[in-house]
């Protein structure tokens, strides 16, 4: 009798295969349903995240954006593994991200998901070159089918896909600080991961720099395929991909979608429109940029009508 046990990536198979309507939505790559995260320092409890909903399609480019102490840090890192949620549910590509086991965690890290972190300096090992340090996470999921050669194949096509070719032999010490960016994304694509996470990529960047750092992220997700999504606080940034997410107070507030419009002269243009989130209990955060201009605070009045719900500022006083 085989006494083998079946590996979590065969048991996560089983489990979506099992789930039917109730799993993670075919071409979904991230579920969050109230999700939550509580740190304690000192006796002192703070939420982090309260209640988070968040769904994110695969192929899609979302940014993430909020004010400093939003939440939106706290998830990605939920996101990425480095971190644990203290309730809720969250999925990542089918793997649960609760119920996964310290070893389970380390391999999802290695193989489900890729990083960049801000500071260019916490992405590359400095003693090696761009073309080493992008083979590394090959070698230690060890994926050696094929030997070297499927490894130099696939650093090949990831520089070659990020127009860096030219910095393939060059160590961290001899790159600026945007090369080191897209060897970073090119080094959390080498497993060919199902999302790519970026927190502030362009964060010690200048604008021209940033912006190219921003191609290559766009190009991940346009010609490799990935699922991306991106902390900025960069307007310019969140201002180019399709959906932008605003968080506030551990929540998701508000989401921008955009989408390209042809004219009659066949002149193209980018149209957007701004949504407010409804969770499960029909509470909504509108714009603090909405409620300041028509000075509402503490209470609104709402009036239902045939197609709509009219929010107005308080006028029982």
């Amino acid at each position: 009798m085989s006494t083998d046990q079946p590996t979590y990536e065969e048991l996560r198979q089983q489990a979506l295969a099992a789930s039917g309507p109730r799993g993670p939505q075919a071409g979904t790559a991230i579920a969050c349903d109230r999700l939550v995260r509580i740190f304690s320092t000192d006796g002192i409890e703070v939420q982090a995240l309260q209640g988070l909903e968040l769904t994110v399609a695969r192929g899609d480019l979302v940014a993430l954006v909020g004010a400093s102490g939003s939440g939106k840090s706290t998830l990605l890192n939920i996101l990425a593994g480095l971190d644990v949620p203290t309730a809720g549910t969250a999925t990542v590509d089918g793997y649960d991200l609760l119920e996964m086991s310290a070893k389970d965690r380390l391999r999802y890290r290695r193989e489900a998901v890729g990083f960049v972190w801000q500071q260019t300096a916490r992405n590359l090992l400095p003693f090696l070159t761009a073309t080493q340090n992008i083979a590394l996470p090959l070698q230690l999921a060890g994926r050696s089918r094929g030997g070297a050669r499927r490894r130099t194949a696939r650093v090949a096509e990831l520089l070659d896909a990020l127009g860096i070719g030219d910095l393939a032999g060059r160590r961290p010490a001899e790159l600026s600080g945007g090369q080191q960016q897209r060897v970073a994304i090119a080094v959390a694509m080498a497993n060919d991961p199902a999302v790519l996470l970026a927190d502030e990529p362009t964060g010690e960047l200048d604008s021209e720099t940033g912006a190219a750092v921003f191609e290559a992220l766009r190009t991940v997700n346009r010609e490799l395929g990935g699922t991306v999504v991106v902390v900025t606080h960069d307007p310019l940034v969140a201002g180019e991909v399709r959906r932008t997410v605003a968080i506030r107070d551990g929540r998701t507030s508000s989401e921008v979608l955009r989408r390209t419009v042809t004219d009659e002269h066949g002149a193209e243009s980018v149209s957007e429109r701004e949504y407010v989130m409804l969770d499960r209990t029909g509470r909504v955060q509108l714009p603090r940029k909405f409620l300041e201009a028509l000075g509402m605070e503490h209470r609104v009045a709402v009036e239902l009508a045939a197609d709509h719900i009219a929010v107005h500022p308080d006028d029982a006083s």
